[in-house]
């Protein structure tokens, strides 16, 4: 069985070319599905029934094996790394039928993405400048990029020089799965990214060893995830922005204040990089709420 599962983590690997991020979460999931089965005495993809696929996602919601209680979210993407798993393991030829086809994985709770409000992104815009040097250049630039394009951190961070253009107005963004995409840059991201690179990269690039990156932290060296994310969370703090506010609440309100200002679902789609204009959607229930609260604020009957 860790045979099976060491080759499709190289399937997924060369063959899919998912993102190193993707293919560690996918890694702790089998290692985890690995010592369900071993428990059950499973040592073959052959052996693996319905039943076995059905307890390992019960363990992970009720804690199983040492580990603790998964939330619904949590335990589905997991399921999805097992249902991966053997969905290759059939194509290929390994077993004669698929196990975890029919197991269906639990119903998250409804939760609309959190956005804030124009006014209060402007405010974390400006609390991320604040001060001299290099760092507050970069960091406005970080974080423009990140509202003005609605890109993932990941994204974001891993962008190169070449990869911005600001005379067209354009960023090149490498998503999931090695897809890319080209994403319009306004005004206010271009003369961030601008002034970065022009008073601001050039000092710290001369650190380390930055090659390409467009970001770079104090020690020359490409900006990280968690350094992005706590460049966030210390402009939050400045603008005095209550709650958990994240690299994603910008992706979040990015695409709830295009659609609020009448983009169609399908460009929001193109914009964030989703494959399936379902996955977009779900901003929508965002704007219906905004209508319902204006609704019972201003009409005379709405009470």
């Amino acid at each position: 069985m860790a045979r099976a599962v060491r080759t499709w983590l190289t399937h997924l690997d060369v063959e899919r070319g998912v993102s190193p991020n993707t293919l560690s979460a996918y890694r702790r999931d089998a290692a985890r599905y690995l010592e369900h089965l071993d428990r059950e005495g499973v040592t073959s993809p052959a052996e693996v029934t319905q039943a076995h696929v059905s307890g390992f996602l019960s363990g992970l919601r009720t804690g199983a094996g040492g580990h603790p209680p998964l939330a619904a979210s949590s335990a589905g993407r997991s399921l999805v790394a097992v249902r991966s798993l053997h969905r290759f393991l059939a194509l290929e030829g390994e077993t004669t039928d698929d196990p975890a086809a029919r197991v269906a994985p639990p119903a998250p709770p409804s939760r609309l993405p959190k956005a804030i409000a124009v006014d209060q992104v402007e405010r974390l815009l400006e609390a991320a400048s604040l001060g001299d040097g290099a760092v507050p250049l970069r960091d406005r630039a970080l974080l423009e990029v990140l509202y003005g394009t609605g890109a993932r951190i990941s994204e974001a961070v891993g962008l190169d020089i070449d990869d911005v253009d600001t005379t067209a107005g354009a960023v090149r963004l490498h998503g999931k799965g090695g897809k890319e995409r080209i994403v319009p840059l306004g005004s206010y991201a271009r003369e961030a990214v601008d002034a970065w690179l022009v008073r601001g990269r050039p000092e710290l690039a001369a650190k380390g060893t930055a090659g390409p990156a467009l970001f770079v932290n104090l020690r020359g060296r490409r900006l990280s995830r968690q350094s992005a994310w706590a460049v966030i969370t210390t402009a939050a703090e400045r603008a005095g922005i209550s709650g958990d506010v994240s690299p994603h609440t910008l992706r979040h309100s990015f695409a709830t204040h295009l659609l609020d200002g009448g983009a169609d679902v399908r460009v929001v789609q193109e914009l964030l990089g989703h494959a399936s204009v379902t996955t977009t959607q779900i901003y929508t229930m965002v704007t219906v709420q905004q209508l319902r609260e204006v609704y019972a604020q201003t009409h005379p009957r709405a009470r």
